[in-house]
């Protein structure tokens, strides 16, 4: 149960209930995140995160998840290893925390050996308080903003920040708060003595990760991982007085990545017929040859993942396809360039205007996309020149050019 705090008000419950009786011999969180594209959102190329809010994120979800927060709770209960004396001068003898909040970077890495570089902070801390004797007998009577100098834990200390809400009772406190990337200490002074053995029954943490541009990366699992130590003097440091039971917490990350790459012919666009620009009227009224045959063939492309292109060919000539006239025994050589819609850019972020494809795929080996694109037109560009033209178009001879040319987008990129 959680109560909207305010001062004056004391919100609480009448139990108390312990939800771990032991920690495991080390702490391990699995964090899974999805990639997938969604046409509605093209410019939205984040991931998901998967992996459900427990503790406070789960009960006060409005708290976090504006800023993009998500919390888990670690079974990692501490005991204090002496009293706690009242307005003790050094704040690690009383209730303090001090924990990862700078960015720390987690390497993720593909099967293939594709990596990529996650980052995460601790951005959040919240404990289950325990005392030995209810609070109003250590008071004298009085409660727990009478406990804690600066009142009780929901206000929380400099630098940290408050929340507002908390969950009380006569034996146990429940709060949160919030730390600001790279805050240093925060603690709480205790105004009355707090006899042996103060607990914490577990931790709650928030955390929030950066993500790296799935777009960039091959579909399929990445896996990363980051072990923070909890103890005096470590990530989690909840001060000298307070002792975990397990001083190690491993994160472990799962990066799903699902792309989309289709791509759409017209209806009989599999069939290119060269002709020169205007047709071949000028040619048969008026006996010009044309100075090109040419023709430009679109398909629609859906892309959220990188790829490479080239071409396959029935007759070559050197690293390009050519046409064959079997009577003649003849071969004219055959340019095959693509222009890619707005939103895909080569390896150095160039449009791709009448980019040439050749067999090999030099010059082609990574198209990438600056978001998902959905259905966008493409052009793939057929051309013979005119130094070829000239030798296919000869007077008295009927000829006839053809050749299979496959266009190949391969999302297999290196």
């Amino acid at each position: 149960m959680i109560f909207s705090s305010a001062p004056g008000i004391r919100p609480w419950i009448g139990l108390l209930l312990t939800l771990f009786s032991a920690a495991a011999s080390a702490e391990v969180h699995n964090i899974d995140a999805t990639f997938e594209p969604d046409f509605a959102n093209p410019q939205r190329n984040q991931f998901k995160n998967q992996t459900p809010s427990e503790g406070f994120c789960r009960q006060i979800p409005q708290a976090c998840e504006p800023i993009g927060l998500f919390s888990l709770i670690a079974r990692i209960p501490f005991t204090a290893n002496a009293p706690i004396l009242a307005n003790h001068a050094d704040p690690r003898q009383g209730g303090m925390a001090r924990i990862p909040s700078d960015w720390r970077d987690v390497q993720v890495t593909h099967s293939s050996g594709d990596t990529h570089k996650l980052q995460v902070r601790i951005a959040g801390i919240g404990h289950e308080l325990g005392l030995p004797r209810p609070v109003n007998e250590l008071t004298g009577g009085k409660w727990w903003d009478d406990l804690w100098d600066g009142g009780g834990w929901v206000y929380a200390p400099p630098p940290c920040q408050g929340v507002g809400w908390v969950s009380a009772g006569d034996y146990g406190y429940n709060s949160f708060w919030k730390v600001p990337e790279g805050a240093g200490t925060c603690a709480k002074k205790a105004l009355f003595d707090i006899p042996l053995a103060m607990r914490y029954q577990y931790f709650v943490y928030a955390y929030e990760l950066r993500t790296p541009d799935p777009l960039k990366m091959d579909a399929g699992d990445y896996t990363g991982s980051i072990t923070y130590t909890v103890g005096p003097n470590m990530d989690f440091d909840m001060g000298d007085v307070m002792i975990p039971s397990d001083s190690i917490l491993t994160l472990n990350f799962n990066l799903k990545v699902t792309h989309t790459m289709k791509v759409d012919i017209p209806p009989g666009g599999n069939r290119v017929v060269l002709e020169p620009v205007g047709g071949w009227q000028s040619w048969l009224n008026e006996g010009r040859k044309p100075t090109r045959l040419m023709r430009d063939q679109t398909f629609n492309i859906s892309a959220s993942s990188r790829f490479k292109m080239n071409i396959e060919c029935q007759y070559v000539v050197d690293n390009s396809c050519a046409l064959w006239e079997s009577t003649a025994g003849h071969v004219a050589p055959l340019e095959v360039s693509v222009s890619l819609p707005n939103g895909l850019t080569d390896g150095a972020g160039q449009a791709v205007n009448r980019r040439r494809l050749l067999r090999d795929g030099t010059g082609t080996e990574l198209f990438q996309p600056g978001f998902y694109l959905d259905r966008k037109v493409g052009t793939l560009h057929f051309e013979v020149a005119r130094d070829a033209v000239d030798e296919m178009l000869k007077d008295g001879y009927a000829r006839s050019y053809s050749g299979n040319v496959t266009v190949i987008w391969d999302s297999e990129v290196g």
